[in-house]
């Protein structure tokens, strides 16, 4: 007893750290250690009281005390599911078993016995994450078995997996392929079925959401970006080889292998529906299984811890759309999946980005959004609001045949007929538009009274083109007479009329 006496007298007289007292008294620096720690929790200090022997300082560090046996011991899991709980303190729960027990422990030896209690427990339950905080996702190494109704072939379809929080409540769900908008429709199914979201999610450093694979700094693609800013998501990706960075997902998937998966050998299923119907049933019933540690179920540790913790969920849920760079074409359109949608005219030349929904097509420069339309799945078609055409373009649009015939109409009876019959000529009357406006442009140049004089000619030459009045004003042809009888035709052995037809029939 002397040696802890002059432990004793080291530490608190002189100060000393315990490497040096365990050097000055040659014992292990854990004897000092556990002395010191004797000693707090008996309420020793320095000096020793003169009455307290050797026998009696003996006792009261080492053997028990009956009065520390009688007081109630805390249950230690339900306070280690009370640390759990977002700022709570091993302190905080120290004060409120004190108030339900006043003769209870002291806070040291409360902590004391809880730490010992802790690190002989089978399973601990995790302290380094705050409740309702991460998710943790990930595509399942195991695939399920999914059955062609009309071929009978089974192939195998991938499993998305998540764990949310400190309770680890699971998820799982097949889709169809990896390709990213399964990736980012097995997020939101996820987030549909916590109800609940966390501040950050911690996917695997793979290239379904990321371009650039980086141990510090990896760089997602843009459809990824999106689905974090649309929940306010942090998207923490694990590092490369660094297994703890995802061992919650990693531990679910392979309960989930274990027994989800596991179970659905063997078995058909005729279409994904019935196949996530069974995968839903069978997580239900491994979440709803008693942990044993915190001897609670992962939905029940959700309930009280997780989900108190988390955000809610946005008024609606994200939804997936493609983004490509284009370039605004000489037409003031850009193209997507063949089919072209408007932007202003000033803006041709332009680099632009380009976002689809399946309701929706937008274009963007940078964070400006410079044009919106429908999605229009015909291929070769166009998209084009009024607004976004040059003034000229404009005033073309606001044409029509009828008004096209009245124009010429005004100009004079034939220019009305000859506008009239190049519009009925085309298979579409837009196809003569520019005809009838080159006719106007002539009228302007001309005059209308010598345009109608054209047109007259035109139409018993049965000449209907722009080209063609064009020639008979440049050539003043408008300004002959014009002869509206035939002539007699001309004898010749390669004439022949009606009469022989008739004769050879």
């Amino acid at each position: 007893m002397r040696k802890i006496r002059e432990v004793l007298r080291l530490h608190y007289e002189m100060g000393a750290r315990q490497r040096e007292i365990a050097s000055a008294c040659n014992i292990a620096r854990s004897s000092v250690h556990e002395y010191l720690r004797r000693a707090e929790l008996a309420g020793i200090g320095w000096p020793v009281p003169e009455d307290c022997s050797d026998k009696r300082l003996e006792e009261l560090l080492f053997a028990r005390n009956e009065q520390t046996e009688l007081r109630r011991t805390p249950d230690w899991k339900a306070v280690q599911r009370e640390l759990t709980k977002k700022n709570m303190t091993l302190t905080v729960v120290w004060e409120d078993y004190k108030k339900e027990n006043p003769d209870g422990f002291g806070r040291s030896q409360f902590c004391h016995l809880f730490r010992e209690w802790e690190g002989t427990t089978e399973i601990r339950m995790s302290q380094n994450h705050v409740p309702g905080e991460r998710i943790w996702v990930d595509w399942s190494g195991q695939t399920a078995p999914l059955t062609d109704p009309e071929t009978g072939e089974v192939s195998r379809v991938p499993v998305f997996v998540s764990a949310f929080g400190v309770s680890q409540k699971l998820f799982a769900k097949a889709f169809p392929s990896m390709e990213l908008k399964w990736w980012l429709a097995a997020g939101v199914a996820a987030f549909k079925f916590y109800g609940v979201l966390p501040r950050f999610a911690v996917p695997d450093n793979t290239k379904t959401g990321i371009t650039s694979p980086n141990r510090y700094e990896p760089d997602f693609n843009q459809e990824y970006a999106e689905f974090a800013r649309h929940y306010s998501l942090a998207v923490i990706p694990a590092r490369v080889r660094m297994p703890r960075d995802k061992g919650k997902v990693e531990n679910g998937v392979q309960r989930i292998e274990q027994r989800v998966l596991a179970r659905l050998e063997g078995r058909t299923f005729l279409s994904l529906e019935e196949l996530n119907d069974e995968i839903s049933r069978l997580v239900e019933e491994l979440n709803s299984r008693v942990m044993r540690g915190p001897e609670a179920s992962r939905n029940q540790l959700f309930e009280e811890i997780d989900r108190p913790a988390a955000r809610p969920l946005p008024g609606t849920h994200y939804e997936f759309a493609n983004w490509k760079k284009a370039k605004v074409g000489p037409n003031h359109h850009v193209s997507f999946e063949g089919h072209g949608y408007s932007v202003h005219h000033s803006l041709i030349g332009r680099s632009v980005q380009v976002r689809c929904t399946a309701q929706v097509v937008q274009v963007f420069d940078g964070a400006k959004i410079l044009a919106c339309h429908p999605r229009n799945f015909q291929r070769y078609g166009y998209s084009t609001l009024p607004e976004h055409r040059p003034k000229g373009h404009r005033e073309y649009e606001e044409w029509t045949p009828a008004r096209l015939v009245r124009w010429g109409s005004k100009c004079g009876g034939s220019a009305g007929k000859l506008v009239q019959a190049m519009l009925e000529a085309k298979l579409y009357p837009q196809h003569g538009y520019n005809s009838a406006f080159g006719l106007i442009s002539l009228g302007k140049k001309h005059g209308l009274k010598r345009l109608n004089a054209a047109c007259a000619r035109a139409l018993a030459a049965g000449a209907l083109s722009y080209k063609s009045v064009k020639t008979i004003l440049d050539k003043g042809l408008d300004q002959a007479g014009l002869d509206l009888e035939p002539g007699p035709m001309p004898v010749h052995k390669n004439v022949r009329g009606a009469q022989y037809y008739k004769e050879n029939s």
